[in-house]
């Protein structure tokens, strides 16, 4: 597995769980808003898969769970041995995911190495190029994925990073309605910082107010509906 970094504690990225994080390098989306832009273009510090075991081992005490995120995990063929190695220590395991490789998703599911799944929601289905940068998309993979999900087999959630000038609320209902009878629908506010378009890094959130607003439409799609900072 490339490895490009490591967060060694978090309280929020694991629901319910103390976990540490770990990046991997790589990814096949080029959205512009990405705030790990060295992870997407490889120039990402790598180091060696033995460092983060060894830091494994030793907190098998002090942690209950790893979440692995990117770039894009599932791009890594390696990625279910991985997880065993991980598990294999007595780590609960959740996986970031933008849904595109919805083979290795339904495999690591079939093979109960996941505890919990994230799947990014960019946009609308219409609106997915202009969210990634790219023209030619596997929309219909990512779509596969959701239904996936919403099969129930792993606790999951969905969650969009909402942008004013790049979304507008509408777009919010939208992409609830896309994933009708999801448990856990999360939108999370952008916060300005180093992206991989730099002009990005100047744009803002929704007001607060505006996205609770949303909520009695959003919920008629989705069971939860969640604004995270």
């Amino acid at each position: 597995m490339r490895i490009g970094g490591l967060q060694r504690l978090s309280l929020v990225d694991f629901p319910k769980k103390l976990a540490a994080i770990v990046f991997t390098v790589g990814c096949n989306f080029r959205c512009p808003f990405c705030h790990n832009p060295e992870l997407v273009t490889g120039g990402a510090n790598e180091f060696l898969e033995a460092e983060f075991f060894d830091f494994l081992a030793q907190r098998t005490q002090q942690l209950e769970g790893v979440v692995i995120t990117g770039g894009e995990p599932t791009l890594h063929h390696d990625l279910p041995e991985f997880v065993k190695k991980i598990r294999a220590l007595g780590y609960a395991v959740k996986l970031d995911t933008n849904g595109t490789a919805p083979e290795m998703l339904q495999q690591l599911i079939d093979q109960k190495l996941l505890d919990y799944v994230a799947m990014d929601i960019k946009h609308t289905w219409v609106r997915y190029p202009f969210a990634t940068g790219l023209q030619q998309l596997p929309i219909a993979n990512i779509q596969r994925s959701a239904a996936i999900l919403l099969q129930n087999k792993v606790d999951y959630e969905f969650r969009t990073t909402v942008i004013r000038e790049f979304h507008n609320p509408e777009d919010i209902v939208t992409m609830a309605q896309q994933i009708t009878g999801a448990k856990r629908y999360i939108v999370q506010e952008f916060i300005p910082d180093r992206t991989l378009d730099p002009t990005f890094g100047r744009k803002l959130s929704f007001e607060r107010a505006t996205l609770e607003g949303l909520a009695p439409e959003v919920q008629h799609y989705v069971q939860t509906f969640e604004i995270r900072q």
